[in-house]
């Protein structure tokens, strides 16, 4: 009986792995590694719903996330060659087309940048307008991330230049938190849940919020794409079935959040993700749950408010003719739709994978 129950076992084993391992067989490079700046970030909560959940092994991946201090490090990993793909800003792929970098976004992780720019009540407390920010130190993620590219934006409407300001980079939480609380910085540009609980303590008062897809749409003249996978054309023009695999398990993800409350949320994450308070990431994901993407696509005039924002803070990617449909493409996201329509999976988040 209990030789039965085993090979029974066994046979159930089988069975389940079975679909993985021709899904991966089908693979050209099952083993990936993505890289990523501040994984913690509600900014790539598709991304660690994908990995948590199990979506990436479903599609025959196996996953390797390296993560880095910012979006500008996580892209340094793949032009040097010790990542095959970002998980990152979507303007990156414009700025690295302009440098002579083909790279190309698959699938969207958000419709919104999710950046907020808040100011240190004790240290701006007369702060009125964004030309206030002259000679004022701001925290951002890291140098070259999209929280500059926000910082760089706001200021050229204010008629500021970048010098203007002092660039910190101070992190994503960990190291923001404790700057913007001591004083080190007068503003800050940065994401959640960093954000929602400097919020929650007073030390931050909010400036321009990209969390809110409406206030994103006017800061930047229309929809900014934001967190997106993407690779260097020439992974993509070789790996086709990955990063099929790969935009597959992203809007399976994507639309896992649409469904999904903060209790799934809270169970979902890992523990280390908690800033010490549940409530407080509850709230950060409240906040930032409507400019998640929900089906993967990107608009295509979002490639075009991406160059203008980047045209805003740089002359020669202003003066420079860049071919925008050559920085993303919606044929596997599309795919992924397909696979994983609208209503098959909203039950998912509350009955369990």
């Amino acid at each position: 009986m209990r030789n039965h129950r085993r090979l029974l076992l066994a046979v159930g084993a089988a069975c389940i792995a079975a679909p993985r391992l021709a899904l991966s067989q089908g693979l050209e490079k099952p083993k990936v590694t993505l890289a990523v700046g501040g994984k913690n970030l509600l900014y790539y909560l598709p991304l660690t719903i994908a990995e948590q959940r199990g979506y990436f092994k479903a599609e025959g991946l196996d996953i390797t996330i390296a993560d880095f201090a910012g979006g500008a490090r996580a892209l340094q990993a793949v032009v040097g060659g010790s990542a095959d793909v970002v998980s990152g800003a979507f303007e990156h792929t414009v700025n690295t087309q302009h440098k002579g970098q083909r790279m190309r976004a698959f699938v969207l992780q958000g419709r919104a940048p999710q950046i907020v720019l808040g100011i240190n009540p004790k240290t701006m407390a007369a702060y009125r307008t964004a030309a206030d920010l002259k000679g004022k130190k701001i925290g951002v993620t890291a140098p070259g991330s999209s929280t500059i590219v926000m910082v760089n934006f706001i200021l050229a409407k204010a008629g500021l230049k970048p010098s203007d300001v002092a660039i910190i980079g101070v992190g994503a939480a960990q190291g923001a938190v404790p700057a913007m609380r001591s004083g080190q910085i007068d503003a800050m540009s940065n994401l959640d849940p960093a954000i929602t609980l400097l919020q929650r303590s007073g030390d931050l008062k909010v400036v321009a919020d990209t969390r809110i897809v409406s206030e994103a749409e006017a800061i930047f003249g229309g929809p900014m794409p934001a967190g997106c996978p993407y690779a260097p054309q020439s992974f993509v023009d070789k790996n086709p079935a990955t990063v099929q695999a790969l935009a597959s398990a992203i809007v399976r993800a994507n639309k896992w959040i649409q469904a999904a409350g903060p209790g799934d949320i809270i169970n979902a994450v890992p523990e280390g993700y908690l800033p010490g308070d549940r409530a407080v990431y509850i709230d950060a994901f409240l906040a930032a749950k409507g400019a998640s993407g929900p089906d993967g696509l990107i608009l295509d005039k979002g490639a075009e408010i991406a160059l203008r924002a980047l045209a805003g803070i740089d002359p020669e990617i202003a003066k420079a003719t860049l071919d925008l449909t050559a920085v993303y493409t919606n044929d596997f996201a599309r795919r992924a739709n397909g696979r994983y329509p609208k209503g098959r999976w909203e039950g998912e988040a509350r009955s369990g994978f």
